[in-house]
């Protein structure tokens, strides 16, 4: 069976190379996107197994990208975890309400979001 891709989507790009590393080393294949419409595109031309998707990124916020995939068929079933410097209530509502699966916040354990990562794709 081929390795499951994750997208992951961070205008930082040390948060996504990180990420990548973390998650390669874990077996998994991964796709990287620096703004928001680049995430979008991306989504839905390679249709990756999960996506970690900032929230504060240029052209498109991880908020649009999120409701834009799980409103639309053909992409609901991609879970989406939030990884984010936005720690308020109301922007966790805004993450659930938009379709996001898990919500994390910056800065954050790396073994909690690998173990989160594990939980949809290897359920």
């Amino acid at each position: 069976m081929d390795p499951r891709m994750v997208l992951v989507a961070d205008d930082e790009k040390d948060v996504v190379e990180t990420l990548k590393f973390s998650l390669e080393k874990h077996g998994y294949q991964c796709l990287a996107a620096y703004d928001g419409q680049e995430a979008l595109d991306k989504a839905k031309t390679e249709k990756p197994d999960l996506i970690i998707l900032d929230v504060m990124m240029p052209k498109i916020n991880g908020f649009q990208v999120s409701r834009l995939l799980k409103f639309d068929k053909k992409y609901k079933h991609i879970p989406i975890i939030m990884l984010t410097a936005r720690t308020q209530e109301k922007d966790r509502a805004i993450g659930d309400e938009t379709g996001a699966d898990r919500y994390f916040t910056k800065p954050f354990e790396m073994d909690e979001l690998i173990s989160s990562v594990d939980s949809f794709l290897k359920a």
